[in-house]
């Protein structure tokens, strides 16, 4: 079985991150697999809605898959400039979006779920990005902003600066889901939001979409020196620290 299964139903297609046994954390293989996805939905007319979910029941997903910045060749900042393209292509897609989220979503997952449409979570789900306390990396600065976009300001300075979790609950009170259902209902939520999505005027919706891109551009430009922050603080000794730390299955002792 594929790390990423895509089916495709009439004009829906749905994408399942399938590594349930580490909780779909996203391969450098998986975020390509979407990449190429995405770049041929860019044309495609006769696809109206695109649903992202994680396997398991545990996780949408939990991050990136850490061994891959372990490896001889790993360049971490080519890798968030690759992953930065896959987020904008997702953005821009004229189809609806949809991240069903169920369990963490965190890392890698949360800034895919940041970046579609809608988003749709069971009661246990829980958002964030403990990186302070886990990996000691950064997040790209477009990425940061698209969360503040979703959760606001408050919200997204706790996850990274308390390195909290934000739970279903407090993230439906601020907008940044549109519903919040017990798992065993999560399916059926799903299809009731793609169905109405369906009926809907494609003209309308891909319009609004391009405004609400247009706007979006003004507030998340990152800043000209962007790139050079990310390849000093992976190219420090806390983000070493934290990736040693992650596969040896200890605490980080950053310094």
């Amino acid at each position: 079985m594929s790390d990423l299964e895509v089916v495709r139903d009439g004009a829906v297609v749905r994408v399942l991150l399938n590594r349930p046994a580490r909780h779909n954390a996203l391969t450098k293989a998986m975020y390509a697999e979407l990449a190429d996805l995405v770049s041929g939905l860019r044309d495609d007319d006769s696809v109206a809605v695109l649903v992202l979910r994680g396997a398991g029941g545990r996780a949408f997903a939990a991050g990136n898959e850490i061994a891959d910045f372990a490896a001889d060749d790993a360049d971490p900042v080519a890798h968030e400039a690759g992953i930065r393209a896959l987020l904008r292509g997702l953005a821009e897609l004229s189809q609806v979006t949809v991240a069903a989220v169920e369990g963490v979503c965190v890392g890698g997952g949360l800034a895919i779920a940041t970046h579609c449409d809608l988003r749709l979570a069971t009661e246990g789900s829980r958002f964030g990005y403990p990186i302070a306390r886990t990996l000691g990396n950064v997040l790209p600065a477009a990425v940061l902003y698209r969360c503040v976009a979703v959760f606001g300001e408050s919200l997204t300075r706790e996850m990274l600066l308390a390195s909290r979790l934000v739970g279903a609950d407090r993230a439906h009170a601020v907008g940044a889901v549109m519903d919040v259902v017990p798992a065993e209902n999560l399916s059926a939520a799903v299809d009731d939001l793609v169905g109405g999505v369906l009926r809907a005027s494609g003209v309308t919706l891909r319009a609004t979409k391009a405004q609400l891109l247009a706007r979006a551009d003004g507030v998340e430009r990152p800043p000209a020196d962007d790139d050079l922050r990310l390849a000093e603080v992976y190219g420090g000794p806390d983000f070493a620290e934290g990736v040693r730390a992650f596969l040896a299955k200890e605490k980080p002792r950053f310094a």
